[in-house]
């Protein structure tokens, strides 16, 4: 959320939106930001249509936890399942558990950087994610991932931007392919 600002000031952005909950302060000054731009944003949407594919957002309600209020964001691409988890943990994994049926996700970008806040074994057991990326700074200050988290990874092939860098993911008719890039060098990991 700390970037929001700088990025709103530095692109161009049609719309903004946000998480269930009420806003936080970061929320507020991003809004006045939106405000003096005239940018539309939008709070606890269900979905988002674009093109022929829908972003399905994941509510399962407010959480006292902010971390929790994270969107988690579902998509079947092409018969490829990503789910996106933001920063939500255990308690909403569970939530999310009773409310959608989610079984064997392709591709799961890994809630809150692979803090052991995040990413339950039995979350992880009832999604069986084939690939898990996780967003994370090199030599992080939090020790992320956490090796519990790693191990409960593990029946996944996993992806860590601290040792990986960029991820791309393309997919196409013929299936997809994952690319890495550590700097200017990119190297083709994997094609199905």
């Amino acid at each position: 959320m700390g970037e929001a600002i700088n990025l709103v000031e530095k692109f161009e952005v049609e719309n903004v939106i946000f998480n269930c909950g009420s806003y936080s302060y970061l929320e507020q000054e991003l809004i006045k930001v939106l405000h003096k731009k005239k940018i539309s944003y939008y709070s606890c949407i269900k979905e988002l249509n674009i093109d022929k594919y829908k972003l399905q957002f994941l509510n399962t309600g407010v959480y006292d936890n902010e971390n929790d209020n994270s969107s988690v964001i579902y998509i079947n691409y092409n018969n490829y399942k990503f789910l996106f988890m933001g920063d939500a943990g255990v308690d909403k994994e569970k939530d999310i558990l009773k409310k959608y049926n989610l079984k064997d996700i392709d591709f799961l970008k890994v809630g809150h950087h692979g803090s052991n806040t995040s990413s339950s074994g039995y979350f992880i057991d009832n999604i069986s994610p084939k690939y898990s990326l996780i967003s994370v700074g090199k030599n992080n200050r939090h020790g992320h991932p956490k090796e519990s988290v790693l191990d409960t990874l593990k029946n996944s092939k996993i992806y860590r931007t601290d040792l990986d860098g960029s991820i791309e993911i393309k997919l196409n008719k013929n299936g997809y392919k994952i690319k890495t890039c550590r700097g200017y060098f990119p190297e083709v990991i994997q094609r199905q």
